[in-house]
């Protein structure tokens, strides 16, 4: 499906670079028969090298070489109708309009291959993004899910913020979190912590275990990789979330992330009060420096989790993104369509532009009637993250 959305692109930019290759052709209709309706000490000629500038901004460089081939064509025409074709002036006029087209073509050249190179580094940077966040499926346990990546940078697809989540018996754990810091090294540690996580969700029976041995793990990278003149700033806000089937609540231990938003139905929003332990890699603390707070999540709410890029984002005024605000209006969508209200939103609010990226995940616990009804497939369907 995917090669047919791209041939059905190229197809697209394809008919509309034909379609709009008649105004170049018109223009130079146009400009060939004025010059002989002109008086003869106007020389409208020069002016035919704007018909392949123009078809250089939607063309490659063969259609902007046909439409230089065909100024300089209708340039050689004008001469040849007032009698002056070999004269002095009309051959430098050709020679200068053929070398400018040359010019332009040369350019669009170089902008296809750069635009090669660049959908090159997209498609990898796409490829690496599904590596290090595996996309969430749907549905999980009794849990309808949708997260949404927004990037600050134009061309980036990944940075440092990150979401996992996995089945564990009994229920779903789930990890959200923000590596400071960006680039490679940022990549780095948020693909170490979900690896972390994938792994040690199922090892450590409780949330503050859990904790603790991401802590371990996010010590020990930091200590083989971290730069000495980033000594103590490298750390990973994090959110560790345990949602058990059988019981309407949420455990979670926060170490130094924004809070969940809890919508219920009718526009009610919970901002839960947490006990933050210090981010991941602040300083190594044992599962008896973590806190677990219970939160209630019944059948037809939904859990909204997201990173600070979001809170943080501004307007033109340097006012804050209302972000609480605006999510209550959305209570009662589904998990994806509250997602696109707030993505479409939010960049409404920064006028298409970022500072920092932006990382959500939205779930909505359903009835358990609705539950019962698909356990069977939910139990042999809920893989998420690398669990079984």
């Amino acid at each position: 499906m995917e090669a047919g959305h791209g041939l059905a692109g190229v197809r697209q930019l394809w008919q509309s670079s034909h379609t709009l290759l008649v105004i170049p052709i018109v223009l130079i209709v146009v400009i060939t028969v004025v010059d002989q309706l002109v008086p003869a000490d106007v020389h409208l000629g020069p002016l035919l090298v704007i018909a392949p500038a123009i078809t250089a901004s939607f063309a490659g460089p063969w259609l902007t070489g046909l439409v230089g081939f065909l100024a300089v064509g209708a340039q050689a025409y004008i001469g040849w109708h007032f009698g002056v074709l070999f004269s002095r002036n009309v051959l430098v006029q050709l020679l200068a309009l053929a070398v400018l087209s040359a010019m332009i073509v040369f350019f669009c050249v170089v902008r296809e291959r750069h635009r090669r190179q660049l959908a090159q580094v997209r498609s990898v940077a796409e490829a690496a993004q599904h590596v290090l966040l595996w996309p969430l499926p749907e549905r999980i346990g009794a849990l309808r899910i949708a997260c949404l990546y927004m990037a600050a940078e134009d061309e980036a697809q990944i940075g440092g913020d990150l979401y996992a989540a996995t089945r564990i018996t009994g229920g779903v754990r789930i990890m959200m979190g923000d590596v400071r810091g960006k680039g490679l090294s940022a990549i780095g540690e948020a693909a170490l912590l979900l690896g972390a996580f994938r792994e040690a969700a199922h090892r450590h029976t409780s949330l503050p275990e859990l904790a603790a041995s991401l802590e371990q793990s996010v010590t020990r990278y930091l200590a083989d990789f971290e730069p000495a003149e980033e000594t103590g700033e490298r750390f990973a806000t994090t959110l560790l979330l345990e949602l058990p089937d059988d019981d309407h609540i949420i455990r979670v231990v926060c170490c130094g992330h924004p809070p969940p938003l809890v919508l219920s139905p009718g526009s009610v929003l919970t901002v839960p009060s947490l006990h933050p332990a210090p981010p991941l890699g602040i300083g190594e603390v044992g599962p008896e420096g973590y806190r677990i707070d219970v939160l209630s999540f019944e059948p037809g709410d939904t859990l909204l989790l997201y990173t600070d890029g979001v809170i943080e984002a501004r307007d033109s005024d340097g006012d804050f993104y209302p972000f609480e605000t605006r999510a209550a209006q959305w209570s009662e969508a589904g998990p994806e369509s509250l997602l696109h209200h707030i993505r479409r939103d939010l960049l409404a609010y920064t006028r298409g532009r970022l500072d920092d990226d932006a990382a959500f995940v939205a779930l909505r616990r359903e009835p358990d009637a609705h539950r019962r009804r698909h356990q069977g497939r939910v139990t042999h369907g809920g893989r998420l993250g690398g669990s079984t």
